[in-house]
């Protein structure tokens, strides 16, 4: 698994831990236009993610069941913490201030 650089402050606080250590996280995507804006903002960030691309590491049925039929791709994980969709995920990081 890669990890994500440079995502927080010093001494931020992220589900209860301090965050002076590295997330991780992980991508599942679908090649779409979202997919692809949040892998800009993470390298942005300084980040780094593993990404499980539909066809290639999944099908669509796998992504349902993991996830509802109703998810929208991509689905973002941080730090073992399932966060949903990329505006869930935007929602996420204002919340903590990254962005």
């Amino acid at each position: 698994m890669k990890l994500l650089n440079g995502l927080v402050k010093k001494d931020q606080m992220i589900g209860g831990n301090v965050t002076d250590k590295k997330i991780s996280a992980i991508l599942y995507t679908d090649g779409s236009q979202e997919c692809e804006r949040i892998r800009m903002l993470l390298k942005s960030l300084g980040g780094e993610y593993l990404e499980y691309e539909l066809g290639v590491h999944f099908s669509d049925r796998q992504f349902r069941a993991e996830f509802g039929k109703d998810a929208e791709y991509p689905q973002i994980t941080i730090n073992h913490e399932h966060i949903g969709s990329l505006k869930e995920t935007l929602q996420y990081f204002q919340n903590r201030e990254i962005i």
